[in-house]
């Protein structure tokens, strides 16, 4: 898919086909307007017929409209235009292009990108156009035999913006769009694959590919490796597993990078059994999206790498998958994670704490500027909050607000939980320095307070991503979430946004 940028009167345009919205009740944005003078009121005289209301994700496509150059005119609605926000500007862009996609218009000049968006400027309408445009284009077919094909495929949109000085600022969203877009297509494609095919040396490899093609430093820890620096925990996760473990390492250091690096840390757990304490059988296919958190943090490297930012960061994956078997850590076992503090595992299926925790005092080393995991943790943050927000827990308030207002802006929201010292009780163990669950109660807290002791010497913030990583039912497969939050939060930190 190609994209532009470009300003001047939609009447003008010689394309295939020219988008504007329509508002609820009938009537027509500033852009579709300027077409209906220039074709002699003929789009008032269709919405005054009662063809097209204006309600949300409608559509309705002309052709041969006299008085423009363009072949044809597709009107979206965009639903009352007190109402018009953040998600109603992204749906009326994912509407006009699956529209398009479907009608075998090649090529299209949208004008939607000129839609005023109460406190978003004309960077951010485009930006998260690109990333709308995107979303919806995405189809995930590696692994069927006979692709979907469509038969006139979209192939070139143009975002046009009002006034001709805002074109350089436009271009530059524009370019983050498509850099943001493509860690999110990879994060999604990561989080698709089955699990006999995204093992912990699928992810590692395609960690290493990316080193191979920008500028990433790529290393990968074997068991052996982990053995050394004392991940216990870690590695009795793995123990249960025929696929041998890894520990992926990812640093980027921008040119005029001025501070120590920010850690991202995502939670790799490719197929996720339960251990011994297994899960029921119902949906279990998928917990192949275990590793939603892993795949983020990749999909952001890549992102960051491509553009090229001015600052230092560093991914880190703990992957391995959760298996039953001979060899597997038991209910009631205890090990020694890397920081020395001993585990009471009294639930094997509390496995994603365990590889966190060493992943996080491996993060030590970096004398990090703050550290963010990324994990589909609990069943409990999906109780909590669904499928809209995911679960923010955070060491740091500062930290927290920037990751809430970076979701905010990217339209991938996060809501703070309290992490309080009384919920740390709950966690007590009599056999070793702690147990790996709390109990019934509060379990997405309880969870981030176990992370909480392996953070005391930087600024943490931890994203519970098990109600927003993945859509289940007709829509099912990965969301590529939150890889728009945190590269909102990072271009935020280098003053990009």
């Amino acid at each position: 898919m190609e994209f532009s940028i470009k300003s001047g009167s939609p009447e003008k345009q010689r394309t295939a086909c020219v988008v504007v919205g329509v508002f609820e009740p009938r009537k027509l944005s500033v852009p579709g307007e300027i077409i209906d003078k220039a074709a002699d009121g003929y789009l008032a005289d269709i919405l005054r017929r009662g063809d097209m209301e204006g309600k949300t994700g409608t559509s309705l496509l002309l052709h041969d409209v006299r008085g423009i150059l363009a072949d044809r005119v597709l009107l979206v609605g965009l639903g009352k235009e007190k109402d018009f926000r953040e998600k109603e500007y992204r749906d009326a862009i994912a509407a006009a292009v699956r529209t398009l996609n479907e009608t075998g218009a090649f090529e299209a000049a949208i004008y939607l990108t000129e839609l005023p968006v109460r406190k978003r400027d004309t960077r951010w309408r485009v930006r998260q156009a690109t990333l709308a445009a995107f979303d919806t284009l995405y189809r995930f077919d590696q692994l069927k035999s006979k692709k979907e094909e469509v038969r006139r495929p979209l192939r070139k949109l143009t975002f046009f913006v009002e006034r001709r000085g805002e074109l350089p600022g436009a271009e530059e969203a524009l370019a983050q769009g498509e850099a943001i877009a493509a860690g999110i297509a990879l994060a999604k494609d990561l989080g698709n694959l089955p699990g006999n095919y995204c093992t912990p040396a699928h992810l590692a490899e395609q960690a290493l590919e990316l080193g191979r093609s920008l500028p990433l430093k790529v290393s990968v820890l074997e068991r052996a490796d982990m053995q050394e620096l004392g991940m216990g925990s870690l590695l009795s996760v793995a123990a249960g597993s025929h696929q041998p473990p890894k520990f992926i390492v990812m640093e980027y250091q921008g040119e005029g990078a001025t501070t120590s690096p920010i850690v991202l840390v995502g939670k790799g757990i490719t197929f996720d059994t339960g251990g011994i304490s297994i899960k029921p059988s119902g949906d279990m296919d998928e917990m192949k999206f275990d590793m939603c958190g892993a795949a983020s943090v990749i999909g952001t490297m890549k992102s960051v790498a491509t553009m090229g930012l001015p600052m230092a960061l560093v991914g880190i994956v703990p992957t391995t998958e959760n298996m039953p078997g001979g060899g597997a850590t038991k209910p009631g076992d205890v090990v020694t994670s890397m920081s020395g503090q001993t585990i009471e595992v009294l639930n094997t299926d509390a496995e994603g704490r365990l590889i966190l925790c060493d992943a996080l005092t491996y993060a030590e080393r970096f004398d990090p500027e703050c550290v963010i995991d990324i994990a589909t943790l609990t069943g409990a943050c999906v109780v909590a909050l669904g499928q809209v927000a995911s679960g923010l827990l955070a060491n740091d308030d500062a930290l927290a607000r920037e990751l809430l207002e970076a979701g905010q802006s990217a339209y991938d929201r996060a809501w703070q939980l309290p992490l309080w010292d009384d919920y740390q009780d709950l966690l007590k163990s009599n056999f070793a320095d702690m147990a790996n669950i709390g109990g019934r109660y509060a379990g997405t807290i309880t969870a981030a307070c176990f992370l909480s002791r392996y953070t005391k010497k930087y600024k943490w913030a931890h994203l519970d991503i098990a109600g927003t990583a993945w859509r289940s039912g007709d829509k099912k497969g990965a969301t590529g979430r939150p890889v728009p939050m945190l590269l909102h939060f990072l271009l935020e930190r280098c003053g990009r946004l």
